[in-house]
């Protein structure tokens, strides 16, 4: 089952990993953390809601775990920028997509730790309510949340 649940979502987990950690070793550190935490979480699985909506739930519950330890722990690193090279026919075009790539993950990481969680489930296409039973939230107060991020993202992206 286990290798199922890691064929099915392990691309989304690592995503969501890397929403939370710039650092590209202490990434690969959650995402192991991660994976256990779902390892351990699926046996008490109950079918409540989706696979996804619940396995989400615990990667996040998981990296705010992470934040919070490292924020008690140091300082954070400094963010390390460097993502997959493209190797497409347009290398400018490749380069300028790289680059609003990089520019949304940082501004991402950058803001506070709830709008983080929302914005990530959105991109993730997670309805309102589903983002809402991950953070226990309401849907309404989802809507609110991600209008604030969405704004600071903008201002924060309109010269990239």
């Amino acid at each position: 089952m286990l290798s199922r649940v890691a064929a099915s979502y392990g691309p989304l987990l690592s995503r969501v990993a890397a929403s939370y950690e710039a650092n590209p070793e202490l990434r690969k550190e959650l995402l192991q953390e991660i994976s256990l935490a779902v390892w351990q979480a699926m046996s008490a699985f109950r079918g409540q809601s989706s696979e996804k909506t619940y396995l989400l739930k615990v990667a996040h519950n998981r990296c705010v775990s992470h934040v919070a330890s490292q924020v008690r722990l140091r300082d954070r690193e400094a963010l390390d920028e460097s993502l997959p090279d493209d190797k497409g026919p347009e290398p400018e075009a490749s380069a300028i997509g790289h680059q609003r790539q990089n520019a949304l993950l940082v501004a991402v990481r950058r803001l506070p730790l709830q709008e983080r969680q929302v914005v990530t489930l959105f991109m993730e296409g997670l309805s309102y309510q589903e983002t809402a039973e991950i953070c226990g939230l309401t849907g309404n107060h989802v809507g609110v949340i991600l209008s604030r991020a969405k704004a600071r993202l903008s201002k924060e992206l309109e010269d990239v």
